[in-house]
């Protein structure tokens, strides 16, 4: 699921020059090696770069995987192994950054309705609770502290191998409080009593058979691709529900210590992005001078009020 699963990390596997019985580029030889191995190994590097953008694995991938090979290959050059980074390519460890779609309010309830009835509340919690697949799939009924309320401390980890593991959520500031909309929450309550079992550590969300749920089987159970290009939305993965969320959240002048706090941000620059983007205080800001503007002739200061021409000359 990493870079780690792209980048093959035993050296004689890689099969970089001069690292791993090739004949090490110590500092001790290498005035006689540097230029030939040197110049091999970029080679190398641009090669492997080139055969993983053209064998599908995506850009953003591939920039994850470079930037993990530099870093093995600077501690390489730390410990004498290499002379120099052979990773030396402008730009390859930059990830594109894409604008994710959002959807409307009214896209959401939709997309709820399309897919099977199980994940409906599951698409509705995840968007206007701003909760990572990993946090809203790990939920139990003791999360639900009470109505409207959920409570998240632990995140499913779906490894390579297929195995899911209960973990902590992705940063500190992940084990927080999390209020939802009225309408949801009765949802979510009418869910626990129907669907859920008494013990508190029964999954509120899970799989036809009733086990935690798997990205991909989800994918294919909610047949995903064709529902959310029914809506209008191709391509939508499920992350852009919580980027949909946090988008909502910034929409309604939350303060960006509150945004912080419902996003399980440590870092303020996720909050600052969406406050950026988000037109909701420019329009407050527009309507305000806009009554200004209306109130004009009402806000002139009377007679009274006008500064005699001594004070007007010692403001100026």
């Amino acid at each position: 699921q990493g870079s780690e699963n792209v980048l093959v990390l035993a050296p004689d596997e890689v099969g970089i020059p001069g690292i791993g019985g090739r004949g090490i580029d110590t500092r001790e030889n290498a005035e006689t090696t540097k230029q030939h191995a040197g110049s091999d190994r970029r080679i190398w590097v641009r090669g492997w770069r080139a055969k993983l953008l053209t064998s599908g694995v995506s850009a953003t991938m591939v920039a994850k995987a470079y930037r993990l090979l530099r870093a093995i290959l600077m501690t390489a050059v730390d410990d004498g192994v290499l002379v120099r980074n052979p990773c030396r390519i402008k730009g390859a460890g930059s990830e594109p950054t894409p604008e994710r779609p959002c959807l409307t309010v009214a896209q959401v309830f939709d997309l709820a309705k399309k897919v099977p009835a199980r994940y409906g509340l599951l698409v509705l919690v995840a968007a206007f609770g701003s909760l990572r697949w990993s946090e809203v799939t790990a939920l139990r009924r003791r999360d639900v502290l009470k109505l409207g309320v959920i409570w998240i401390e632990r995140a499913h980890v779906e490894r390579s191998s297929g195995k899911i593991e209960v973990g902590p959520p992705k940063s500190r500031a992940g084990k927080r409080a999390i209020v939802l909309p009225r309408p949801v929450a009765l949802l979510l309550e009418a869910h626990l009593k129907d669907n859920v079992g008494a013990d508190p550590d029964s999954l509120i969300f899970t799989g036809d058979t009733g086990v935690a749920l798997r990205r991909s089987n989800f994918n294919r159970q909610a047949n995903w691709q064709k529902n959310v290009a029914d809506i209008g939305v191709p391509g939508l993965h499920f992350h852009d529900l919580r980027h949909t969320g946090n988008v909502m959240a910034s929409d309604s002048g939350a303060s960006l210590r509150d945004l912080m706090a419902r996003m399980g941000h440590d870092s303020m620059r996720a909050a600052l992005i969406y406050q950026h983007r988000s037109q909701g205080g420019d329009r407050r800001i527009a309507e305000a001078m806009e009554k200004m503007i209306e109130n004009k002739d009402d806000a002139s200061p009377s007679d009274d009020e006008q500064p005699d021409e001594t004070e007007a000359d010692q403001e100026k």
